[in-house]
This record gives C-alpha cells, structure tokens and sequence, in this order.
C-alpha cells in the first residue's frame, strides 16, 4: 500500500520549515538497504520479487514522482497488445508461485476463466498497465509523489547515500527531473545502502520538429491525449516506422473513413520491415545472450546493434498483417484509399505553411532525391532517450564512462564507480548488455541478478542453459566430437578461458 500523504514511514522524514530556515536537512531515522527511483515495470519487478517473497529480509523503498503508477498512457491504443507472452508479467519468470504474478491478478480480479477462454500469449495493452497498477497498488515499499532531486555518497556507519526527494506540486508532477522545479513542495531524505535506477526513457523529439503546437506535431507517446484533436485534421503525417509509428498509422487508418483525412506514412528506414519473431530469433532475448554481449569488446557491440535491428525495432508481423488487410479491405470496388506510404526518406525539417498547414521537407537516401509535402498535424515516431538523469549529478565524478561517454555497466547491471555502494540501472545498458536490454521477460532475469548481488542468499536462481542455440564457439565445442578452440589472436577478444 502506498503511504498517506501525511505520514512518513520509518526511515523519511519531512524537512519542516524550523529545519529549512535554520539550513538543516533532517537526517532520517534509518539506514535502508536499497532504495528504489522510479516505478516503471522493471522497478516494479524488483519491489514485487523482494515483497512476494518471506525469504527475504530486505528493508526497500521504491520512489515515484507520479502520485500513482502509469505506464505509457499515450500508447494505450484500443486493441493493442504487448509484443511479449504474458509470462513476461513482473516476477512469473523468477517466481511462478509469487502473489503479484499475472496469473494471480486475474483470480484476485476474478478474471481468470475470461482469461482461460481468450486463449492467447499477448494480453492487451491496457490490461497490462491495469496489472502493473493492481500491483503497485498492493505493494508496501512503494512511495509516491517523490521526486528524486539528489543522489550524494554520505559518510555514515552503515549507508552509502542520501537520496532528497520533494513532492512535486500539481504543475511539475509529469516533468522530467531534469526540468522540474524543486520548490513548493514537501522534502524527504532517505539513506541507503545501495541504489536501484529505473527511471525509463523520454520520448526523443528533434530539434528541428520542436516548438509547435503540441496538439498538432506531437511524438506518439502522447497519441491517445491528442487524437480527437488530430482526427479534426484533413491530412496527417506519420513519422517513423517501429511499433509505435505502426500502431499508431492502423489506428488513423481504421478511422480514416469515417474522418476523411489524408493520411500519409514517412519513414528512413529501409522499409516497413516486420520485427523478428521466429522462435529461434527470440533466443537472442535470453540470459545466455546476455552473457555472450557483455564478454564481446565494446568495438564489436557497438558494430552488432545497428545489425539487429529487426530485432527490437521492426513492426509486430500482426500489427503489420492488420495495416495491409485494412488497406485492402478500403479498396474495395472503386475506392482508393488517401493513403500513402514511403521508406528510406529522412524528414529534415518541418515548417508552418502561411495557410496554416505544415511543410515536411524530405530526402529519399537511396536516389538522393529532395521533396515535399503538406500535412495539417504530424505525429512523430521518433523514439526514445535516455539521458542520465539530472539527480545523479551528486556521484558524477565518481561514474566510470566510456570513450563515447557512455556509463560503464558492470556484468551485474550496477554503475562501475568508485563508491562503497551499488548503483544498479534497469534499461540503461543495451550498450554493453545488447538488445535484450529493453524486454520485459528479461527484466525479471536482471531483478534476479541484482537481488543475488545485494543478498547473500536470494531465493531467485539466475537461470542458466535456457535455449538450445550456442552462441559463443567455447560453448559449442563443449558437447561437439573433437571441439576445441584455438586461442585468440585478435586483441580485445576473448579466449576460451575469459
């Protein structure tokens, strides 16, 4: 349960004004083991292993900045589904028998003969974020409306850091903690022994596709906010081609007869590519893979992801299916549908027209050929960033980073530091860790590393010798007749015995 908003549990305290006018921050009563920012799946994932489980001894809190959970509520799109089997719910893959598993929401809910006649692997989307909420909702280590605003490494007996956090006041609530006011609101300290970051990603807009109105060239993450205003419009533009640009399109598409817009869809991408969805290509979303990424030099990952990215960045093959049915399906008789979409064209830039519409100027790559377009409201495909966030300025010179500038990741997901404490990062390492990074069946397999290194004896195995695919030679050669492997000559790369 989450606490009230006028009670501090053991371990916050509030900084009242006496404190704040004699320029004392109240230290709290006691020293957590691990504190939690951010309550997106994967944060969720870790409250619910160490809360589902009477095997574990461990004094957590969870912070949110949002006053309860939410998960992409812009892409709650009706009749979208995950793109992973329900399995992959916040514990099932650590613990089966865990009170916050999927399969125990649905009895709680009295669901669960629905769900037995559904008969598929891939829940809808808006019942997983009913889910992800039923969950938070139960848990105890949960806290929100606090937004982290510092992270400090503290000289203390048993804590390595301060975490301050405020109350974010209804105006800032939504704000990253980048750009968020501090003032106005309530202040909270907790101390801990390590830290657990999960704060997700940030819609990535342009530069060039910035200050518009936000009702009509908007990133898809705010679709469903913006899309009675959209379907007012006489011609919109999708950008992008992943998941979301794809869902997105399918919807506009389903509406486009009754709104009778122009509809087109614009993407640099090679084409409309599906996403990789065979059995054998979703072994790479395995631990085993895991593994094989981080022991590869950093050269070779950075050269291997732009490889895969059918991977993770393709279109569902359904959602794909669904868009040419419904094309064919408006084309029927003597219709043509106001349709049209085009690949391996960049959109430079966008500008506002005189007559009030917007100008995509465009470049297709492959024949090097500039043109144009109109469109009265853009929705941007555009994905995803994530920037180190602002309160972990406090340790900054303490985090190790890479010739690119990127944070060094430690094989168990924490930040490779010179502090006494770990800071462990949920969704922050596809550089070192590879494109299983962002699944969420995999993040479960990270919440069971993370709580074998902070426990001495955790109740959640690290599976191993899960797939029937080899991907280094040094595995391959050790069930093969006569296998060996020669040692290696190339600098950088690993041996048999690494």
């Amino acid at each position: 349960m989450t606490a009230d908003a006028d009670e501090f549990p053991t371990g916050e305290r509030d900084a009242d004004a006496t404190d704040a006018a004699a320029g004392r921050n109240p230290e709290p009563e006691s020293v957590h083991d691990v504190v939690g920012i951010g309550l997106g799946p994967f944060n969720l994932g870790f409250g619910a292993l160490v809360d589902g489980s009477d095997d574990i001894d461990l004094d957590a809190v969870v912070l949110e900045q949002r006053s309860e959970f939410s998960w992409h509520e812009g892409m709650l799109i009706e009749g979208t589904t995950l793109e992973v089997p329900f399995l992959a719910d916040v514990v099932t893959l650590a613990d089966p028998t865990n009170p916050y598993s999927y399969l125990n929401y649905l009895r709680e809910t009295d669901r669960i003969y629905e769900f037995y006649f559904y008969e598929t692997f891939q829940i809808p989307r808006r019942e997983y974020d009913e889910y992800c909420r039923w969950v938070a909702e139960r848990l105890d280590i949960t806290r929100f409306s606090r937004r982290v605003v510092s992270v400090e490494p503290v000289d203390h007996p048993t804590a390595n850091f301060r975490v301050t956090a405020v109350r974010p006041g209804d105006s800032d609530e939504q704000a990253s903690d980048a750009t968020a006011g501090t003032d106005g609101g309530d202040r909270f300290t907790y101390l801990a022994r390590d830290l657990v970051v999960g704060v997700g990603s940030r819609p990535y807009v342009p530069e060039e596709f910035r200050d518009f109105p936000d009702d009509e060239v908007f990133h898809t993450a705010s679709y469903r906010f913006n899309r009675e205003a959209v379907l007012a419009a006489d011609s919109i533009a999708v950008v992008g081609s992943g998941q979301s640009a794809a869902e997105v399109f399918q919807d506009l598409l389903d509406r486009q007869p009754e709104a009778d817009y122009r509809l087109d869809w614009v993407t640099r991408s090679d084409g409309f590519f599906p996403m990789e969805y065979s059995k054998l290509g979703l072994q790479h979303f395995t631990p085993e893979y895991v593994d094989y990424v981080y022991d590869l030099p950093q050269p070779v990952r950075d050269d291997l992801l732009p490889e895969q990215d059918l991977l993770y960045r393709g279109i569902d093959p359904d959602t794909s299916d669904a868009i040419y049915d419904t094309l064919y399906e408006h084309s029927i008789g003597t219709t043509d549908p106001d349709v049209s979409l085009i690949a391996m064209t960049e959109v430079e830039g966008i500008e506002r027209t005189d007559g009030g519409r917007y100008r995509l100027d465009c470049r297709q790559w492959q024949e090097e050929t500039v043109f144009s377009f109109e469109s009265s409201a853009v929705v941007l495909g555009t994905g995803y960033h994530r920037p180190t966030p602002a309160f972990l300025s406090g340790i900054e010179d303490d985090i190790e980073r890479d010739d690119r500038g990127r944070l060094e990741i430690t094989r168990e997901y924490a930040l490779d530091t010179d502090l006494d404490g770990d800071v462990f990062v949920q969704n922050a390492e596809i550089h070192t860790h590879g494109v299983g990074t962002p699944d969420l069946g995999l993040g479960t397999h990270r919440n069971a590393v993370i709580l074998n290194r902070i426990l001495d004896d955790s109740p959640y195995p690290v599976d191993e010798d899960t797939v029937y695919q080899d991907f280094s030679p040094a595995a391959f050669v050790r069930d093969a007749p006569g296998g060996a492997v020669a040692e290696s000559d190339r600098p950088g790369h690993p041996t048999p015995d690494d």
